[in-house]
């Protein structure tokens, strides 16, 4: 069931946005489903991958976006992108995943992400 009650929705979305204690969160790729531990994190690389920092921002109707961040990836394909409390925390400190369109790279390259989560 829908929440027909927009700022009941937002209010939702703004928890989701605080479940990393702050506004913060560090986005990952990952090369198959992460599950629910962060697993199949992509590595290596030159410049080398790395979990980059995005800040979320209050919308309006249940909806929180981040500021959108460029990842560095070694050539492969990727599948998912996760979310952490951390820049370098453990499985404890993965919060969520999802699905993205397979994206494969011949060579390194660079991914643009830009998180956006919508409570409905």
């Amino acid at each position: 069931m829908a929440i027909a009650v927009a700022t009941t929705r937002q209010a939702l979305a703004d928890a989701y946005k605080n479940v990393a204690g702050s506004n913060t969160v560090y986005i990952s790729v990952h090369t198959a489903d992460p599950g629910t531990t962060g697993a199949n994190e992509a590595s290596g690389g030159s410049p080398a991958y790395a979990r980059k920092q995005s800040a979320w921002t209050s919308g309006t109707g249940g909806v929180v976006t981040g500021s959108q961040v460029t990842i560095d990836l070694p050539a492969g394909s990727y599948t998912y992108v996760g979310l952490w409390k951390t820049l370098a925390g453990g499985s404890a400190d993965f919060i969520d995943k999802v699905a993205i369109s397979s994206t494969t790279l011949g060579a390194q390259g660079q991914l643009l992400i830009t998180p956006t989560f919508t409570q409905s």
